[in-house]
């Protein structure tokens, strides 16, 4: 048995060659469908424009944030771009397979997807806080949710033979969380899904996973355990002396959407300043 039919259940017989897009200089992705899970706010929203500004198109996924999600849209729409907003709850699988559906009907083949939606379980601050019904949230959303996103639009990219994913983890699946183990363990599921799915699509799809660290945003400054002491603890344990801002974290994602991450699959790229600082 090949190691194509091994990994992507397919057999392959002959070596794929790597054909990168043709873009003009600052526009890589310049014709693409993009999908971006939890794009109506936040990091979502960044990853969501920036595309756009090197020429994707862009579906803006969201699932409470009608009213950012469709701003969004009409601020991309505005520049030229193709845009649409798409309610879907993750966490269920019916909604997922219908929202593919309807995207690809309406807007087209999805080119690239990048899974950004997740739960950290910020109104938890303690392990000793934990309950069960912030386990099967975080789990659902984190992992569920990751998971039905891969399997419904990565098995269209894959009948195409063409497509690139990107899933948001974390530094957590390094540093551990005290404050919510479930959060970690949701992280680590988002890796094994990310190399499963990278192997199950290969040669066609390539899956990989972007993990920032700490990042100044409102989702984490304004928990009750985010004190000036707290944070100027993070800053001396990390390498470059401050707190990521959502800014420096979208390029990074970027690289994994676009032809500079050509040969990489399955890979992981922590962007944390030196925090967790992995081993090889």
């Amino acid at each position: 048995m090949s190691w194509g039919t091994l990994a992507g259940e397919q057999k392959v017989d002959t070596e794929i060659e790597a054909k990168p897009r043709a873009h003009p200089r600052g526009m890589r992705f310049q014709g693409v469908n993009a999908l971006v899970t939890g794009a109506g706010r936040g990091f979502g929203s960044l990853i969501a424009t920036a595309l756009a500004d090197e020429g994707a198109n862009v579906v803006v996924a969201y699932n409470t944030s009608k009213d950012g999600a469709e701003k969004l849209a009409q601020q991309i729409r505005s520049t030229g771009r193709k845009s649409m907003t798409a309610k879907v709850d993750i966490t269920k699988w019916p909604e997922v397979k219908s929202m593919t559906e309807k995207v690809w009907n309406e807007f087209g083949p999805i080119d690239l997807l990048v899974n950004n939606s997740g739960d950290v379980s910020n109104k938890q601050m303690s392990w000793r806080q934990i309950t069960e019904e912030a386990i099967d949230q975080t789990l659902a959303v984190d992992i569920k949710g990751t998971l039905f996103m891969l399997h419904e639009v990565g098995s269209k990219m894959l009948e195409r033979k063409s497509g690139t994913i990107v899933n948001v983890a974390s530094n957590v699946i390094v540093t551990g969380s005290p404050r919510a183990p479930q959060y970690a363990a949701s992280k680590y599921g988002v890796i094994g899904l990310t190399k499963s799915y990278a192997l199950a699509f290969s040669p066609w799809v390539r899956v990989n996973a972007a993990c920032p660290g700490y990042m100044d945003t409102a989702a984490t400054t304004s928990r009750a355990d985010w004190t000036p002491q707290r944070r100027k603890w993070i800053v001396d344990h990390t390498a470059l002396k401050r707190i990521g801002k959502p800014e420096h974290i979208v390029p990074v994602v970027l690289f994994l959407a676009s032809d500079d991450s050509i040969h990489m699959t399955g890979n992981i790229v922590i962007a944390d300043g030196g925090f967790s600082m992995p081993g090889a």
